[in-house]
């Protein structure tokens, strides 16, 4: 770790090495000479003077990169670029003629970021399915267990600790389908020239329109994508990097949904995140565990949401068939948002793989409010037996303010049940209105609606993508 100069925290704390490496000066320059490769390829293909012999020169030195030529190189002319065409051609003497032919810049820049962003997307994706992975398998132990629920973060209807869960799921799943559509759509630029015309390549085909209509497609298959974008100016329209980043950004909002529930859970002592043996809590308050797992999910998911603006006003702010004020905001803003989000859901799989739930807690707090909820059912079953319905409202009204006042002003327990028993208006022994404290008679179908939502939607996208599945999760701080 370098102590004299500013490191990103999203490299030295948060991001894993495997999406550092998809963003790393390697992996886009060893992705130029592929594409280097895949054009010249089909140039010969479709008949321009290549020869095999080149070719093959080329590939014998996709992976030996002289950076030390081409950044010497750089300082002579400035232009990034064009000084690794010169080191490529330093390693391929018979081949340097005919590397880059016809291409623009944008060719080996454009095409390697969307080369880029579709890997980081696949990696995504896979920490996303094994967040839903860990999430199911929470919400399926725990589809049954009553708890409070809350509406205004006011004591609610019961639900269940699964049914909660589910919620966080249901979140994920839907960033899911989002990833998975943009992934679906992601297309080279191809190459089609300085501003997008192909007049270069109609001129090195000699005006040849069907030769040049199949340069794009040939390209796109060595490269392992379907399409090239039918039309565009010198770059790839910049509404790709908005709906990218916007992917991001929704990733980030169901993670920082679900890490603030976490830590309001915490607060109750209902549910703890994961707390290690030696773990400290507060440098003061030795007695603390802090939520820093979900707080730190918050924390990066508030920097990806707002990320996903910059590259709306890049795409906002092209003037015609191109201009470079993209590029400083496009080097900081894309690879940050996938870091970021890399580091987001390694965090949420740490999260939901240990989370620690205290059920007599969450029974302790929802007996303590249950005489609130219940008092519906109470009100039906005193006009069953032959109350008013109206008569009998008021008095659980006048009731419940009072047991209100003995929990809010006297510090007592609810005795709610206690002031009904004694009450004439109710015809209901102590023991049927006890009765009617059983938890369970309170979740609905919240425990069948986590089996049929576990069933029908979570288990064939996880059963279709198990290859993904597995994964171990290490955070560094």
């Amino acid at each position: 770790m370098s102590t004299d100069k500013y490191t990103s925290p999203l490299s030295e704390r948060y991001a894993s090495k495997e999406m550092q490496y998809i963003f790393s000066p390697d992996m886009k320059f060893q992705t130029w000479r592929k594409l280097w490769i895949a054009l010249a390829e089909a140039e010969m293909e479709l008949g321009l003077p290549i020869t095999k012999e080149q070719i093959q020169e080329l590939k014998d030195h996709e992976k030996d990169m002289n950076y030390d030529v081409a950044k010497a190189r750089e300082k002579e002319v400035r232009h990034d670029v064009m000084s690794h065409v010169y080191a490529y051609g330093v390693q391929c003497p018979k081949a340097k003629g005919i590397i880059h032919l016809g291409a623009t810049s944008c060719y080996v820049g454009d095409n390697t970021d969307i080369i880029i962003m579709t890997e980081a997307l696949k990696l995504v994706k896979k920490k996303l399915l094994n967040v839903l992975s860990k999430l199911a398998e929470f919400a399926d132990q725990y589809k049954a267990l009553p708890t409070l629920a809350f509406t205004h973060f006011q004591p609610a209807q019961p639900t269940t600790v699964g049914k909660r869960a589910s919620l966080w799921m249901q979140e994920f799943y839907l960033d899911l389908e989002d990833l998975d559509y943009v992934l679906s759509h992601m297309k080279l630029l191809g190459s089609k020239g300085t501003t997008g015309t192909q007049a270069s390549f109609l001129e090195l085909f000699e005006g040849n329109e069907e030769k040049v209509n199949q340069l794009d497609p040939k390209i796109a298959e060595k490269m392992g994508f379907s399409h090239c974008y039918p039309i565009s100016g010198q770059t790839y329209s910049r509404k790709i990097d908005t709906r990218v980043m916007n992917v991001l950004a929704g990733i980030g909002a169901s993670a920082h949904k679900m890490s603030n529930d976490i830590r309001l859970l915490q607060h109750l002592k209902e549910i703890e995140e994961p707390f290690e043996k030696s773990q400290i809590g507060s440098s003061a308050m030795a007695y603390k565990r802090n939520p820093m797992r979900s707080e730190r999910i918050a924390s990066l998911s508030r920097y990806v949401m707002v990320d996903a603006l910059n590259p709306a006003f890049t795409s906002a702010s092209q003037w015609f068939e191109r201009t470079l004020d993209d590029s400083a905001n496009k080097r900081l803003s894309i690879p940050e948002g996938f870091l970021a989000v890399d580091g987001i859901l390694d965090l949420c799989y740490n999260v939901t793989d240990g989370l620690v739930v205290y059920p007599k807690v969450i029974e302790k707090r929802l007996r303590e409010e249950l005489p609130f909820l219940a008092t519906e059912n109470i009100m039906m079953a005193a006009v069953k037996g032959g109350g008013d319905r109206q008569e009998i409202h008021e008095r659980i009204r006048e009731l419940s303010m009072e047991a209100g006042k003995n929990v809010k002003e006297r510090g007592l327990e609810n005795n709610l049940l206690e002031l009904i028993a004694k009450d004439p208006a109710f015809p209901l022994s102590t023991q049927e209105l006890e009765q009617s404290m059983d938890p369970g008679k309170y979740i609905g179908r919240s425990k069948e609606q986590v089996e049929a939502f576990l069933k029908e939607v979570i288990a064939p996208v996880l059963k279709k993508n198990e290859n993904l599945l597995g994964m171990e999760s290490e955070i560094n701080v």
